[in-house]
């Protein structure tokens, strides 16, 4: 065994006898319900924002949603982002582990030399002698871990990578959800303007009859004014629908990351289904929030940022070796007799830092605690947002059942005003009233159901993703 060999072997044994300072990482404990006042069922869950989250949009079963959401994984700008980020940061895992490892290398020289022209007095002209030298030699350094500073250094890059890629998975399903809602927003500005565009035709008729009743002397020319009035507006309305339909437009192509101007979506108004949250969905599904797994990873990272403090407490010791030939004339370079070799060692240790050292441990650990409370507050805001969407989905879902009921009594009302009228019971204001109103109960449906639409994809995202019934089932059985 070479000189080299053996000191990188009894170094190596040196290192893993060697101890990690500072605290070992343990997460934190969350005081979680037993059970969410909205929805019974819930349990404490462990960040795992890495869990498949499914193609959840599907439960919509609206065809432009199937087909530009997968396109944001993999074409929208905010996402490339945040996955370039992520690359980033497991390459600076790899720079931090790379400091485990000697460090080898090899050096080479070859030297043409010309010795002086000799004695001044003497009258030869010829020159000195030409001669050859060289060296051939290898090395190796290694400065070994003997209190973790490295291996907690890993540790806290590899937790800001987890970290990272959470951030990429947060950004993918934020970037969906919002393309969700892009698209429902579209498909209800779409409805509304069929809606308005049946309104427009119902107008025109009333229109019509009171401009022949107003040409026969038998209604006011208030009621026509009113009449035409009425048609006008609802024209201008339709028209104006155009502007937000342009908006969601550019906005859905954008997510997807086209230029506005590429994308055209035909006008459709029919409405994406309802996806249907199972009752007592666990709460282990929050475990995949991604902004929860972010906080997790985020306080692991500061845990270990302590350790890296405490660690410059103690001294480092760095050993080299070189091994190698050397030789002048250059011939003959690689025998026996020209091998040289040396073997080092070097301790490093600071007495006096004026305390220093002492601030950076202090700030790690008030770093740390910032993540904890950071970590606890993500987790807190999380039961929040599920119980605020639990909580609207129920009340808007009583509210839908009454607004249903609203809407086919304002019809009904329109028409018989409308019958009344013509019959000469009642002047054309009741008219123009009475469907007013039952224009603003169809719109307010329309309202009311983009609101439950929406609450629904805020809800899947604060859930993390989507999920399946063989997850349901597992994960349920496992609470």
């Amino acid at each position: 065994m070479s000189h080299t060999q053996k000191i990188l072997s009894v170094a190596l044994a040196v290192v893993l006898s060697g101890c990690m300072v500072g605290p070992d990482y343990q997460r934190p404990q969350v005081k979680m319900p037993t059970a969410f006042k909205e929805l019974p069922g819930w349990t404490q869950a462990a960040p795992a924002a890495e869990a498949p989250k499914g193609d959840w949009w599907t439960g919509f079963h609206d065809p432009l949603i199937d087909r530009l959401e997968p396109m944001v994984s993999v074409s929208n700008q905010t996402v490339r982002v945040s996955y370039a980020n992520y690359q980033q940061a497991l390459a600076e895992v790899q720079v931090a582990r790379s400091a485990l490892f000697p460090t080898l290398g090899v050096a080479g020289s070859a030297t043409r030399q010309r010795n002086g022209r000799g004695n001044a007095a003497s009258t030869s002209t010829s020159s000195g002698a030409i001669g050859n030298s060289g060296s051939l030699e290898g090395s190796a350094s290694w400065a070994p871990d003997l209190w973790g500073r490295v291996r907690r250094s890993i540790e806290e890059n590899t937790a800001s990578a987890q970290a990272s890629q959470a951030t990429l998975a947060n950004a993918t399903l934020s970037e969906q959800t919002a393309l969700a809602t892009a698209i429902i927003e579209l498909r209800i500005t779409d409805a509304n303007a069929d809606l308005l565009k049946k309104t427009v035709d119902a107008y025109t008729e009333s229109a019509r009859v009171v401009g022949n009743q107003g040409a026969a002397g038998t209604a006011a020319p208030s009621d026509v004014i009113t009449a035409r009035t009425q048609l006008e507006t609802a024209q201008s309305n339709l028209i104006a629908l155009g502007v937000a339909r342009a908006q969601f437009v550019h906005a859905i192509a954008v997510l997807v990351g086209m230029n506005p101007e590429d994308l055209d979506v035909p006008h459709d108004g029919t409405l994406p289904a309802m996806p249907v949250v199972p009752a007592g969905v666990p709460s282990t599904l929050l475990q995949r929030r991604p902004d929860v797994a972010i906080a997790e990873r985020q306080m692991a990272a500061q845990n270990a940022a302590i350790g890296v403090a405490i660690a410059a407490y103690y001294p480092s010791i760095s050993l080299s070796a070189a091994d190698g030939f050397s030789q002048s004339p250059l011939a003959g370079l690689l025998h026996v007799a020209n091998h040289v070799w040396s073997l080092g060692a070097d301790v490093d240790e600071t007495l006096l830092d004026g305390g220093a050292r002492h601030g950076q441990v202090a700030a790690a650990r008030a770093g740390y605690e910032a993540s904890v409370a950071n970590y606890r507050g993500s987790v807190l805001t999380a039961l929040q947002n599920v119980e605020d969407d639990l909580s609207g989905l129920r009340i808007l879902g009583q509210q839908a059942q009454v607004q249903s009921a609203a809407v086919n009594d304002a019809a009904q009302g329109a028409e018989v005003a409308l019958n009344e009228y013509r019959a000469g019971t009642v002047d054309y204001a009741t008219v123009a009233a009475a469907q007013a109103t039952s224009l603003s109960a169809a719109q307010d449906a329309l309202s009311l159901r983009q609101q439950q639409l929406v609450d629904t994809v805020t809800l899947i995202g604060d859930l993390g993703g989507g999920w399946s019934d063989a997850e349901l089932i597992q994960r349920t059985a496992g609470r």
